[in-house]
């Protein structure tokens, strides 16, 4: 037992198998999905960038949400990935530490930035007149600052109050990468209820934000079923769709992670989660986006 936190110089992570071969089939695996994140997002960015057809608030949004994801997979995959290689399990103590910050910051600004995205499309179909009066560079700019910076507060806010807590239940974290709820498990006593309430006023946030965008879509789906031409109104869905599909993925599988009961709470359970909100999103994202986009088809 570690009597106290600052006695730990580094945190012993989730293998996924003790077998070589399973490690190096995890390593694989895992590879092929960051490689194709990586691309994915990449050409995303890159025709977003390049091309000034694209330079529109929807596809600025669009353009921080790539980078955003491209960070997210890369905060706790790799790591993963040489541990798997190098038959290890440690991560140092200033590493873990990163990972929590990082990964902290990047969800929540994307989820910041995904709200945003909700209000763009709310006035893109609802207050089209207004669009380009509500909408414009100085506007979109301030928005997406105020995600990111929301992100870097709530990491700032958790990394701190996470890391202040004495641990003293070992140093072995029971997920691939550095997960709050991992490590709240091997605090001492109560101290860990103080990082609770934190979570506990982030997911009133998220839920307030979670709130914004289902209100948002029920006015555009009434503004959508009001349009007159079949056309118009498929025009205004595959509008809409894409940024829903991505919203519902990110909040299944991130409300599942931490809010599902402890009876069902087991190992394997949580490693498929981690793997569901962690590393799927920044995966199909781009897909997503890609598919039903005509223009972003003709950039790419």
């Amino acid at each position: 037992k570690m009597s106290n936190s600052s006695s730990l110089t580094n945190f012993l992570l989730l293998r996924f198998s003790d077998t070589r071969e399973l490690q190096l089939f995890h390593f694989s695996f895992f590879l092929s999905i960051y490689l194709a994140a990586l691309l994915g997002n990449g050409l995303i960015i890159t025709a977003i960038a390049c091309d000034h057809h694209l330079h529109a608030p929807m596809y600025f949004f669009l353009l921080n949400l790539s980078i955003l994801d491209l960070c997210t997979i890369s905060t706790t995959v790799p790591k993963s990935m040489a541990n798997s290689l190098w038959d290890t399990r440690a991560i140092s103590y200033s590493g873990c530490v990163a990972q929590v910050f990082l990964f902290f910051f990047l969800i929540s600004a994307e989820f910041s930035l995904l709200t945003v995205m909700a209000y763009d499309r709310f006035v893109a179909i609802c207050q089209p007149l207004h669009y380009g009066t509500l909408m414009d560079s100085r506007a979109c700019g301030k928005m997406a600052t105020a995600a990111w910076a929301s992100g870097f507060l709530n990491a700032a806010l958790h990394t701190g109050n996470t890391f202040s807590i004495p641990l003293c239940q070992g140093n072995a974290v029971e997920q691939f990468f550095c997960e709050v709820p991992k490590l709240l498990k091997l605090s001492c006593s109560d101290a860990y209820l103080r990082e609770v309430w934190v979570l506990i006023f982030s997911i009133c946030l998220f839920f307030g934000c979670f709130i914004f965008i289902v209100l948002s879509y029920v006015q555009i789906f009434a503004s959508v079923l009001r349009i007159p031409s079949e056309q118009g109104r498929q025009k205004a869905f595959s509008m809409c769709l894409p940024h829903l599909a991505v919203v519902s993925l990110f909040v299944t599988t991130a409300t599942f992670a931490y809010l599902k009961p402890p009876s069902i709470s087991s190992t394997v359970v949580d490693l498929v989660m981690a793997v569901l909100y962690a590393v799927l999103p920044p995966t199909v994202n781009p897909l997503i986006y890609s598919m039903r986009n005509k223009e972003l088809k003709k950039a790419l």
